[in-house]
């Protein structure tokens, strides 16, 4: 199950990995931040049918009914909590209770372990991240066992075929960073520079969602706003770039170059062999998203890209960050020992470090995401932004 654009695209090819003889079906968690019709359509691209919508409620009776061997939440950190401890809580048999992140994640973080104490095996896709949040369960206790993938999107090194001309250059948005008006405006304006000096390029601002769209993170300062905005006074041509969504691996298909700012589109664009920028203007820190890119060799500006230059990534940097050897992916292996031991009755369910009077009001919070429909939750502007503060995406 999922709960918004980036974790359904996650699960989606994770279940893909599944070795043969596995069954599995794919719902979505209704919240505020569920994703469109749309945006759920290209998430599971070349599925026989979209995934059900559906409500806590009711995706507790399809549990019920499925019967799961193991089931696999893929959610932002306080819906995660929820539904394990709550939402699901008693089906019999139990099922094994599998999480994870749907991107990169370092620095590691204790929010995201906290979240996901109650799990039973937490998938991660680098050695160096397995080795951070070893680190940080050892010292707070709880959860369960921690598994490696590697990321499902990176389809293991296969490149897509290409129908066309590699003439386009793809900037990946984030929906987080950079915070402030003026710097992504200052990323348009780098890449309508590019624009204008390489005409025979297709310059491509690949958005995560439309301007009216739901998506993970809130964005404050969306895109396609931003540059209307420039368009009108008269800083740039209006058809200088253009907007577009779908799936990444399409637009990299096409792709002679790609910038972001902290996206992990960037691992997808080193798996296709695309050149490409991590731009440092606005910082390489945790803040940033980006503190994994450091010694990557792919740290370049916005100067880099109005000139056009990209770059290749560091080898020894890859083999430690993400495109470790198919063999050292551990994830199903780990899974399917987890139920075998539920069956069995051996298994020692993980025991989150949230349960407790302390965390109570919390708790109740995050309920709300998962059993108050969005429209209910546009009342009261004030205690909609308490609850984002807290529930955040973790």
């Amino acid at each position: 199950m999922a709960d918004s654009d980036s974790y359904l695209k996650w699960a989606a090819y994770l279940l893909e990995s599944l070795p043969s003889g596995c069954t599995a079906e794919l719902t979505v968690i209704r919240t505020p931040i569920t994703p469109s019709a749309a945006q759920i359509h290209a998430a599971v691209a070349g599925a026989a049918t979209d995934p059900p919508v559906l409500s806590a409620r009711a995706l507790r009776r399809a549990a019920e009914r499925f019967r799961p061997d193991a089931v696999l939440v893929a959610c932002t950190g306080p819906v995660v909590d929820v539904l394990v401890s709550e939402v699901l809580a008693g089906l019999e048999p139990r099922p094994v209770f599998v999480s994870g992140l749907p991107g990169i994640s370092i620095p590691a973080t204790e929010k995201a372990w906290l979240f996901r104490s109650g799990c039973d095996l937490f998938v991660l896709h680098s050695g160096r991240e397995v080795e951070e949040f070893t680190a940080i369960g050892r010292d707070l206790g709880g959860g369960g066992a921690i598994g490696l993938t590697r990321l499902p999107f990176l389809h293991n090194g296969q490149e897509v075929p290409v129908t066309g001309p590699r003439n386009r250059v793809v900037f990946a948005t984030q929906a987080k960073v950079p915070k402030r008006r003026e710097e992504r405006e200052r990323i348009l304006l780098a890449l309508a520079a590019l624009a204008e000096r390489r005409p025979d390029l297709d310059v491509v601002v690949k958005l995560r969602a439309l301007d009216t769209e739901r998506q993970t993170h809130n964005e404050r300062h969306h895109y396609q706003r931003l540059w209307q905005s420039l368009v009108t006074e008269g800083h740039v041509r209006p058809d200088a770039v253009r907007f577009a969504v779908g799936p990444m691996h399409e637009h990299l298909a096409h792709a002679a170059g790609f910038v972001t700012v902290s996206s992990t589109a960037a691992l997808e664009a080193i798996a296709q062999s695309v050149p490409l920028l991590v731009l440092s203007d606005f910082g390489v820190s945790a803040e940033m998203i980006n503190l994994v890119f450091e010694n990557s060799g792919l740290l370049g500006t916005l100067e880099d890209v109005a000139e056009g230059r990209f770059l290749t990534p560091d080898e020894a940097w890859c083999q430690a960050n993400y495109f470790h050897p198919a063999g050292d992916s551990d994830w199903v292996s780990r899974m399917v020992a987890l139920v075998g031991q539920a069956r069995s009755g051996r298994l020692i369910p993980a025991k989150s470090l949230l349960d407790g009077p302390q965390h109570a009001a919390a708790r109740r919070r995050a309920r709300l995401r998962v059993e108050v429909p969005p429209k209910v939750l546009r009342v009261g502007y004030r205690a909609k932004r308490r609850m984002r503060r807290y529930l955040g995406a973790f």
